[in-house]
């Protein structure tokens, strides 16, 4: 938006060059406008022929029919403060909401009267989320396809001390299949999380085994561990060289482990306190989180094929809100109010992928 002053000089100056032969056109690019800009300035002209100012800062804007009152605000506003929904984003109040059977009002309307509430800041100790380009390679079109795996960092109170959270997630649907801490990093471990894992997830009656994905960390490529998985079937898979985000899921798992509110963020005191803080992260995970890369649905309904359901009945609450207030809904609809029936499109999210490296490039193709 340009200042009154710059319109009224920039126009004094372009007028004075096209009286002087110049065309308007290339005086209009030289100034970094539009000849259309230009002619719009003038047509507003007053009286006086001096041009006027932009008139949309003092524009009156009715209210719409279709807001919402001040008591459907403050009833968004007050849901929004419940405890349970402290450290929750609008995004996944409403899902949780509608899965309840009540809807309020979207998302968007929930973040609007949350800034109107002076409450527009970011929920959680998490910063915002950079857009990141998805990964091209190993696909997972169903549960027990495709693992990832990896293991973090706990702190302790002992400066210089860790505890090491070893990790395997489900691909497709986002879920902790395996998960241990321990005192000290060391292949054994990762052997047995991975013996347990397989064992607990029954891969021994299915026909194809999943694809393990880490990164070239040494633990994950000891040998102890790729007798292992040869022994059970799993075809090991690893990040390329000097590609640092090829287990890019993994990595936003530990990310959202460490955000969460109880994370200890002054270390764990003892390594029994590391493991009932993990255990409770996993269940919490796997089925309280709404996952926003699964359509808001906690990731042991994505596993066990519940999802499906859950979305279908998210839509007929979302139908009816719609038909109760029809105006409101007359922008872009949610992808999951685009589903007529519970069969799933998998042209949308439940193809997914993972970066893979050149030795399962020649493993798969053996």
């Amino acid at each position: 938006m340009i200042d009154l002053e710059d319109r009224q000089a920039l126009t004094r100056d372009i007028d004075t060059a096209h009286c002087a032969g110049a065309r308007l056109q290339p005086a209009c690019d030289i100034v970094g406008i539009d000849l259309r800009t230009l002619q719009r300035w003038k047509a507003s002209q007053g009286a006086d022929g001096a041009v006027r100012g932009d008139g949309r800062p003092l524009a009156v804007r009715p209210m719409p029919c279709h807001a919402l009152s001040e008591a459907e605000r403050a009833a968004l506003v007050a849901v929004a403060n419940e405890p349970r929904f402290a450290s929750v984003a609008p995004a996944r109040i409403v899902p949780m909401l509608a899965d309840e059977g009540i809807y309020l009002g979207s998302e968007s309307s929930m973040a609007r009267a949350l800034k109107a509430a002076g409450q527009n800041a970011r929920r959680g100790r998490a910063k915002a989320p950079k857009t990141t380009k998805p990964p091209t390679t190993h696909i997972a079109t169903a549960p027990g396809q495709v693992w990832c795996w990896d293991m973090t960092y706990l702190p302790t109170k002992v400066m210089g001390r860790w505890f090491y959270l070893y990790l395997i997630l489900d691909l497709f649907s986002r879920k902790i299949v395996g998960a241990e801490v321990h005192e000290r990093d060391d292949s054994e471990h990762a052997v047995h999380l991975v013996r347990r894992t397989a064992l607990a997830e029954g891969i021994a009656a299915w026909d194809s085994k999943p694809v393990l994905h880490g990164d070239n960390g040494s633990t994950l490529k000891a040998t102890t561990v790729l007798t292992m998985l040869n022994w059970l079937g799993v075809k090991p898979s690893y990040s390329r060289p000097r590609v640092s985000d090829d287990n890019a899921f993994s990595e936003a798992l530990f990310r959202t482990a460490k955000y969460r509110p109880e994370f200890p963020v002054q270390g764990f005191e003892s390594l029994e306190q590391a493991r009932i803080w993990a255990a409770e992260f996993v269940h919490w995970y796997n089925v309280d989180h709404r996952h926003s890369g699964i359509r808001y649905v906690s990731p042991e309904q994505r596993h066990s094929g519940q999802d499906q359901a859950i979305l279908a009945a998210r839509h007929e609450v979302y139908t009816k809100a719609k038909a109760r207030h029809p105006a409101r809904w007359s922008g872009a609809t949610r992808d999951w109010s685009l589903i007529d029936s519970v069969t799933l499109n998998p042209e949308r999210d439940e193809v997914v992928k993972l970066a893979i490296s050149d030795q399962h490039t020649q493993l798969k193709a053996a």
